[in-house]
């Protein structure tokens, strides 16, 4: 560095210590003298704490002086400082000095001008978004801006005159520096924020690569804006999707009432076209003397339903629910599903036919599902099969429990009836008062609550099939004898009316009772059994057919596995040898009920029934023998006497039947109540 004394600190010595205090210090001012301590340069020294004099012989002959500036343009006083000057010190006279100011002024000038080029430049630089970073061609950042450093982390300071892949993660500056090929809307990854870049080399005049720039934008928000979107316009497809497919009628008003959208199920129902509901008002679909359920949603901003209405050209009747649209709580319209008056009155018509259908049975039992692998019911089912060839009225006989209405099934499955109606009528089951009309129908007004324009009869229902008489013994004298009418004459006469009508049927009846005894003590009519009694097949109880067990139990675990929901796949032999032992009063039902018994005491894990499974056969508690009660202190509760005389009553009536091996009529007699009383009591506790 040169050290320099400035002799006048007038205009000219005050330019030139100007010039050198605002630029980079290459020369130092040592100090500056002038006879006029006023002078405007000594005070511009004195600001800079540079030393000042009135007397410059202090300043010329300090030893470390280098330059010596006259800014004076005395005569002689150049030739005085060279006489008084240190020997190594250099001496600057006035016309070299006006070159040099000139030159300063210039530079002053430049200078002034470059910075504000250069705050110019910083400015735009750092008002943008975008980042910017540059390079020189060794690859030092010469330049970052405000949004370089917020995207890096990086304060300037410290990123200016480093090499750009020391600092930068993942940059290619130098790459581009190397390749002299730009690139440009690259994705990188900067820490967790994803940017797109574009690098370009800078070249010189001449073409050759003297720096690069790259200019990077922040897109994580962008990408996560992008992937919403993505996921909205997802939704929106999937919406309309829905909204499209859907059978209800659906119509959209925005807040105002205006309709918005429609699908094609209420184009299909009302009879109008989109365009004639989209940006119109709500009443354009109802009658104009209804109120718009649209309207009233969006006054009350309460949701409407069930409200009978009628819209479209056509005046359809519909039901209407409106609801409304709420977003953050603000009302932003409506949305109303209409549906078809006409289709839920035919729904009801259907539920009503099935409600008089629910005596009708589908029969889907076969021969093929009946097991019989013991001589007695291979002879049975042999019976069947010939049966089922002729149109003969059947009988089948035989204990509670037996399946003689599976065999009724597969008789008429096996007959030229078969696509015809398969009815099932438990004559004990129905009340004495009712089973007449419900066997032979009634005639309107024929009594109090007939049925406007009466009802046909079950005979009439089961016209082409076959009608399925259960419990025949149990049939009142007076029906009996309309029964034979039907079977002998094939015409049935309604309740009410006298004029006879033709029927098509099949008569199967069945019944445990001994028949042949009630014809004797006049309960049951002669001629009726001749008739009934045309192809008559016994099915044997349980306890003489014992070669079907082993095939029965493995049917029953298979149907009772989809009941429960169990994977039982087989029982033990000592289990399998105790159902074999015992004289099943109660038949294959009774078998039924042990088998889901042991299986519901068996663990889910368990799929073998074992013997230990097994509830006690045939070990029900005697109803003249109550329990006993538990000793005193015991802390047992007091049950209510509803549930003793329950609990009683159910025993009563399985011992009933077991001393009758399942013959209802004769356990009614043994309880002394009527046989209709003891098929409600078997219903109730579960029995039948």
């Amino acid at each position: 560095m040169l050290n320099l004394v400035i002799i006048g600190a007038g205009k000219g010595g005050s330019s030139l210590l100007t010039a050198l205090v605002s630029t980079p210090r290459q020369v130092r001012v040592l100090g500056v003298a002038d006879r006029n301590p006023a002078a405007p340069g000594i005070a511009l020294a004195m600001r800079h704490g540079i030393r000042t004099t009135i007397d410059y012989t202090e300043l010329i002959t300090l030893p470390e002086v280098d330059i010596i500036v006259d800014a004076t343009g005395e005569a002689g006083l150049v030739e005085e400082v060279k006489r008084r000057k240190h020997p190594r010190a250099v001496i600057i006279e006035g016309l070299a000095m006006n070159l040099m100011l000139s030159f300063v002024d210039e530079s002053l000038r430049l200078l002034r001008e470059l910075e504000a080029r250069e705050l110019e430049r910083d400015v735009m630089l750092d008002s943008t978004h975008d980042a910017i970073v540059a390079v020189n061609a060794e690859g030092a950042i010469t330049l970052c801006n405000r949004a370089a450093e917020q995207l890096l982390g990086v304060n300037r300071e410290q990123l200016l005159g480093r090499p750009a892949a020391e600092v930068i993660p993942n940059t290619r500056l130098h790459v581009v520096l190397a390749t002299g090929k730009a690139e440009l809307n690259q994705q990188q990854e900067v820490g967790k924020t994803t940017i797109v870049t574009n690098r370009v080399p800078v070249r010189s005049r001449d073409g050759q690569v003297v720096g690069a720039v790259a200019v990077f934008r922040d897109i994580t928000e962008v990408k996560a804006l992008a992937e919403e979107i993505t996921g909205l316009r997802e939704m929106k497809v999937l919406l309309e999707a829905i909204f499209n497919s859907t059978q209800d009628a659906i119509s959209v008003v925005d807040e105002n009432g205006i309709g918005w959208m429609v699908n094609p199920a209420y184009t299909a129902l009302t009879g109008l076209k989109p365009e004639e509901v989209i940006g119109k008002p709500a009443t354009v679909d109802i009658d104009p003397s209804q109120e718009s359920m649209h309207l009233q949603v969006l006054r009350t901003r309460r949701p409407v339903r069930n409200v009978p209405m009628r819209v479209g050209p056509h005046k359809r009747e519909v039901i209407v629910n409106v609801a409304p649209i709420l977003v953050d709580g603000k009302l932003k319209g409506s949305v109303g599903v209409v549906r078809d008056v006409s289709e839920i009155a035919r729904l009801s018509a259907e539920l009503e036919q099935q409600r008089k259908l629910i005596r009708r049975l589908t029969s889907t039992y076969t021969f093929s599902e009946i097991i019989a692998d013991s001589p007695v019911m291979q002879q049975a089912v042999e019976q069947a099969r010939r049966a089922a060839e002729t149109p003969a009225t059947v009988l089948l006989r035989g204990e509670s429990g037996t399946g003689k209405e599976l065999f009724a099934h597969a008789i008429h499955n096996a007959s030229s009836r078969a696509k015809g109606q398969f009815i099932r009528v438990n004559c004990a089951a129905i009340p004495e008062a009712l089973l007449e009309s419900e066997l032979f129908g009634y005639a309107e007004g024929a009594f109090t609550g007939a049925r406007k324009g009466g009802k046909r009869g079950l005979f009439e229902e089961a016209d082409g099939g076959t009608i399925f008489l259960d419990e025949i013994g149990e049939l009142p004298l007076g029906l009996q004898a309309k029964l034979l009418r039907v079977l002998q004459e094939k015409e049935i006469v309604r309740v009410g009316e006298a004029k006879p009508v033709k029927v098509d049927v099949r008569v199967i009846a069945a019944t445990n009772a001994p028949l042949e005894d009630m014809i004797a003590r006049g309960k049951f009519r002669e001629d009726l059994y001749y008739r009934l009694n045309v192809v008559p097949i016994v099915i044997p109880p349980l306890r003489h057919r014992q070669e079907d067990i082993p095939r029965l139990v493995a049917h029953l675990i298979a149907k009772l596995n989809e009941e429960y929901g169990r994977n039982v796949r087989d029982i033990a032999p000592d289990a399998l040898q105790v159902l074999r032992e015992y004289h099943w009063p109660g038949n294959v039902r009774e078998l039924e009920n042990i088998i889901g018994r042991a299986m519901i005491a068996m663990a889910v894990t368990d799929t073998t029934i074992e013997r230990r499974f097994l509830p006690p056969l045939g070990s029900a508690p005697s109803p003249a023998a109550p329990p006993t009660p538990p000793p005193e202190g015991q802390g047992r509760r007091t049950r209510p006497l509803h549930e003793v005389v329950a609990e009683a009553e159910k025993s009563a009536l399985m011992r009933a039947l077991a001393e009758t091996k399942g013959n209802k009529t004769e356990a009614a007699r043994r309880l002394q109540i009527a046989p209709r009383t003891l098929y409600y009591k078997l219903e109730r506790y579960g029995l039948m």
